[in-house]
């Protein structure tokens, strides 16, 4: 079947005469993000309005912005795609320009939101740092890279310096790896160790995927709703939450990678933009019948006549439909050529280990307040 038919058969089914018009909320899942914000975004601007049941709040700073969201009921968690919880996205759109004064300051409002989510906890308890992900495969290494840059402290917390009685928390930390190379899934390597040395609270930190290329590397969340390792690149394994672990659980996340499919539906978006501008008179008029908003030789009915064959009408069709309907469309015709193909930046080496020293810096001043990162080396000789 040729690629061009296989489109027709697609819109087709979407579109057809007596087809009844789907929820568009039942698709959510098929959103390609693990953000909760853009989840919110995508639904909001297919619905028009605000998502009942989930609460925003934005913060704009000088060199980020913060969202946090609240999803407070189980009609929004269903809705939305995403587990109900709080969530607070850090988004930096020049972290990729390396400005070191911007990146400190990055890092310090990380802290503050991470603290948001410590007042559960008590100043002396342990803390268990996981970092999720495989050192080698780039992309993937956000997490063991913020445990190479991250202050461990459980084994020296009974030694530390009277003057920093009260700010220095004990905190262990850990790198599992992926069960490709382990043989073990990390789920059980987490909960293993949770039951050993009893952490009062487990933070995870893992790559995620975007549907937004500007936000790839330049945008932090958290959550404590707890995460799915693998889940970014459809690989679901043992979840790590509070439910599997028994005590809280916060997610940090940090997108690397965006999906093929997402960037065709984008591109096609913009293409429409191209051609039929803002004004709606723009649009090549088209009829809903089964074929004949495509251009083929099915007659149009008396009252309009067909349209001649053109990309122009296809494109039209395509654009007639909802977002969602159009990225499941998408993710059909690409799926068996590159559906699960996912992209990166080819500086993705240098933006990893960036926002690394971001994020375990944010970690070492939110877990560690009595101590100045300046004075870290000092403390460890």
């Amino acid at each position: 079947m040729k690629h061009s038919d296989r489109l027709v058969r697609l819109i087709n089914s979407w579109i057809g005469e007596n087809d009844e018009v789907t929820d568009p909320f039942e698709h959510a899942h098929s959103i390609r993000t693990d953000l909760a914000l853009e989840a919110t975004e995508v639904i909001k601007a297919d619905r028009g309005q605000e998502i009942p049941g989930a609460k925003v709040e934005v913060i704009d700073g000088k060199y980020a912005k913060v969202t946090r969201m609240g999803i407070l009921t189980a009609q929004a968690a269903k809705i939305v795609g995403k587990m109900p919880g709080h969530y607070s996205t850090i988004e930096a759109p020049q972290m990729r320009t390396r400005n070191r004064d911007l990146q400190e300051e990055v890092s310090q409002l990380f802290a503050k939101e991470i603290e948001r989510f410590l007042h559960t906890i008590k100043q002396d308890d342990l803390v268990l740092v996981v970092g999720l992900g495989n050192w080698n495969a780039t992309p993937d290494a956000i997490g063991p890279r913020v445990i190479h840059h991250l202050l461990v402290t459980r084994h020296l917390h009974k030694y530390a310096p009277p003057e920093l009685s009260g700010g220095l928390r004990p905190v262990a930390a850990i790198a599992p790896g992926v069960m490709g190379t382990t043989g073990i899934e990390t789920g059980e390597i987490v909960l293993g160790l949770v039951k050993q040395i009893k952490p009062a609270m487990v933070i995870a930190v893992d790559a995620l995927a975007s549907r937004s290329v500007e936000r790839v590397c330049t945008t932090i969340q958290i959550s404590n709703t707890g995460i799915n390792p693998g889940a970014g690149v459809g690989n679901r394994r043992l979840s790590i939450t509070p439910e599997t672990l028994g005590v809280p659980v916060l997610a940090v996340g940090v997108p690397t990678v965006v999906h093929a499919t997402t960037l065709v539906n984008d591109a096609l978006r913009l293409i429409e933009g191209d051609q039929y501008g803002t004004q709606e008179a723009k649009r090549p008029k088209t009829t809903f019948g089964r074929i004949n908003v495509l251009g083929n030789s099915e007659p149009a009915g008396e009252s309009e006549p067909a349209q001649p064959e053109s990309k122009l009408n296809r494109l039209a069709a395509l654009s007639e439909l909802p977002p969602l309907q159009k990225q499941q469309i998408v993710q059909e015709l690409l799926a068996p050529f590159m559906g699960s193909l996912i992209m990166t930046p080819k500086e993705i080496d240098v933006f990893i280990e960036d926002m690394a020293e971001v994020v375990a810096g944010g970690l070492n001043a939110a877990l560690h307040p009595g101590i100045e990162l300046a004075d870290i080396l000092k403390y460890l000789k």
